[in-house]
């Protein structure tokens, strides 16, 4: 079968591996559309996310789509679209039962926090376990659904922030996933949405989404104390303090972006004197399911996915993907 394989910084190549025996209890998919997100980046262009340094070949992709090859049960015919719940979760822990996402020694699809490495879905065949197989509806397009596992990480934010009906919603960073949060807030009921980014080119694909309000950094004036619930999505320590001046009193922020396992700069001052409550968001646990059911009621997500590359130009989508002025999401269609 044909993948794309991460063998260290800056050395992504198509490779013909050996096809191996389904094992028992697993469905083989046909995959069909894989989008690139920050982990894929920072695998490919650093050899390494954070901690989690390339140590053997690592097929890439946890943000998924593609049709059922083979299920032994017969309970999902061949031809079946799909996506994918990228997780499999660890250990129970006391106090965490109903969050497996939380729980330890999980795995993510596409990912070298374990060893040996959980490989991805960048390839022409991937084998899984059948509670990680999501059926799609008639109405969301293959194509689509490789956003669910992104907009299910908004979803979780939006979660963990007590919901944001009828709130006044900031979100920071207008990246892929600040996009997704920010279409999955006004999908929920948000009274407003608005959005900050360093970029032109986001802030204007979130004005087609609908969002009320763009704020560039560095140019223009974020309101402060003006927003209920603030969505951060960039792990930036210069945004995370705009963040905690643009939240009203008593309001709340959902850490979404992923930060450095290192001391941060944080002006924490006004958070305490505020009462602000910020709080962690990882991955998600369900939302995957909802997340479905927005991308099949509304076309709009496509304006998100702004480029797709065949397989066989990876490296040019990996470097466009990097690229936040003139890419949104990025797809690569996997041997059709």
């Amino acid at each position: 079968m044909q993948a794309l394989v991460i063998h260290g910084k800056q050395d992504l190549r198509e490779e013909t591996l050996a096809l191996p025996e389904l094992a028992a209890g697993k469905i083989r998919l046909r995959m069909a559309f894989g989008g690139i997100c920050g982990s894929d980046l920072h695998y490919y262009h650093e050899g390494a996310n954070g901690a989690f340094v390339v140590r053997e070949p690592l097929i890439p992709g946890h943000e998924m789509a593609g049709v059922v090859e083979h299920d032994p049960s017969g309970k999902l015919a061949p031809g079946t679209p799909v996506t994918l719940h990228p997780a499999t979760f660890g250990t129970p822990q006391q106090g965490i039962e109903d969050k497996p996402h939380l729980w330890p020694k999980g795995a993510y699809l596409g990912s070298a926090s374990t060893w040996p490495h959980t490989q991805g879905g960048m390839s022409e065949y991937l084998d899984v376990d059948p509670g990680m197989v999501r059926v799609l509806p008639t109405a969301l397009p293959l194509k689509r659904a490789a956003l669910a596992e992104p907009l299910a990480v908004g979803l979780h934010g939006i979660k963990v922030a007590g919901g944001v009906e009828r709130q006044r919603v900031l979100v920071c960073g207008a990246g892929p996933i600040g996009l997704l949060a920010a279409a999955a807030a006004l999908a929920k009921g948000a009274s407003e949405v608005s959005i900050t980014d360093v970029l032109k080119g986001p802030l204007s694909r979130a004005r087609a989404l609908g969002v009320q309000h763009t704020y560039r950094v560095g140019v223009d004036e974020v309101p402060q104390e003006a927003f209920d619930v603030v969505l951060e999505c960039t792990g930036v320590p210069a945004s995370i303090n705009g963040a905690i001046l643009a939240v009203r009193r008593a309001g709340i922020i959902a850490q979404i972006g992923m930060m450095p396992a290192t001391p941060q700069p944080l002006a924490l001052a006004p958070l305490i004197a505020k009462e602000i409550q910020m709080r962690g968001c990882f991955r998600f646990h369900d939302e995957i399911d909802e997340a479905i059911a927005l991308l099949a009621a509304d076309p709009r997500f496509d304006d998100i996915i702004t480029h797709v590359l065949p397989a066989s130009d990876a490296q040019n989508a990996f470097a466009i993907a990097k690229d936040s002025e003139t890419s949104g999401k990025v797809l690569i269609e996997l041997w059709p």
